[in-house]
């Protein structure tokens, strides 16, 4: 079996081969509900003042739920509702948050503050888990972990939007995350077929994904983002982003996100880090690059991927 971020994996590899026959449920236990949310499930909501502000958006892989917090004090300010299972999240320069929608095989795009959807794209035959957008031409990369027909795959959208076009990688079965650097240059991480870390890079105009050796073990591939300066590559067993200068596979620096536990996707804010914890049911807001202890911490019930929106 190959190793997944999704814990229900083995259930899901079940289903695809007996769906013609039977449903297929998992026992998922007592959602925690965050401070601050509605009692009573109900439909996507926002405070409007909050439209005005930084937003933080943490997807929930238990409670099918993406949350939306200040990003100043981490209050609880909406929920969006209505989604299969919310993986990762990404965010444009507009402050549009795209959320990759793994069982419904759809990404899916919000406005900054918005409760509604502004558009939804089609991924079909393939189960997406990570997203990121190129600033300058606005193209859509989404990750994904594996299709209906076997090993997974990359898949662009130009300009965010329309069909896309899909790669694939001999030496990677099961992408996860991806991220663009600052000269339109994708980078994309996952595992081969022995489960081992791989990642790979599709050149600005290039036509097919070129593998890069890293000059560091990882155990498990985590997120992928741009910091600025670095391309930024999460351990997800370790709880650990590696900063590397990308083609060559050196590493430059890490961060150690202490008291994390099973860290997904991250997003990097500035000087801050936002870790979900799986496994550990919060989410830690982080110094970045220092890590260490988080300063602050967020409960979600088996948080997935965090994206900070800016209006």
């Amino acid at each position: 079996m190959v190793k997944s971020s999704n814990k229900w994996f083995c259930v899901l590899v079940v289903c695809v081969s007996v769906a013609a026959l039977a449903g297929c449920t998992r026992a998922t236990g007592t959602a925690l509900v965050p401070s601050g949310a509605p009692t009573v499930r109900q439909s996507s909501w926002i405070r409007p003042d909050a439209k005005k502000k930084p937003l933080l958006y943490v997807s929930s892989a238990l409670t099918k739920d993406v949350y939306v917090y200040s990003y100043g004090d981490q209050k609880l300010v909406g929920t969006l509702t209505g989604f299969s299972l919310p993986y990762g999240l990404c965010a444009d320069k507009s402050g549009d948050v795209w959320i990759v929608d793994d069982g419904a095989q759809q990404i899916v795009e919000y406005k900054h503050g918005g409760t509604s959807p502004v558009a939804t794209l089609s991924d079909p035959g393939e189960y997406p888990e990570g997203c990121s957008v190129d600033p300058a031409t606005g193209n859509l990369a989404v990750t994904n972990f594996y299709s209906s027909s076997g090993n997974g795959s990359v898949s662009i959208y130009p300009n965010a939007s329309g069909e896309p076009t899909t790669y694939s990688d001999s030496s990677i079965a099961n992408f996860r995350f991806c991220g663009y650097d600052d000269k339109g240059n994708l980078f994309a991480d996952g595992a081969n077929n022995s489960s081992e870390f791989a990642l790979a890079e599709l050149r600005k105009g290039g036509s097919s994904l070129t593998n890069i050796t890293l000059q560091q073990k990882i155990e498990w591939p985590g997120g992928v983002q741009w910091d600025g300066k670095d391309v930024a590559i999460g351990d997800t067993d370790a709880g650990i982003i590696y900063r590397t200068n990308g083609a060559g596979g050196k590493v430059k620096g890490s961060t150690t996100l202490s008291d994390s536990n099973y860290v997904n996707q991250f997003w990097i804010a500035g000087k801050t880090v936002v870790a979900p914890s799986q496994d550990g049911g919060d989410v830690g807001i982080y110094a970045y690059p220092a890590g260490g202890a988080p300063s602050k911490t967020i409960s979600v019930e088996e948080p997935f991927g965090a994206a900070v929106s800016r209006n």
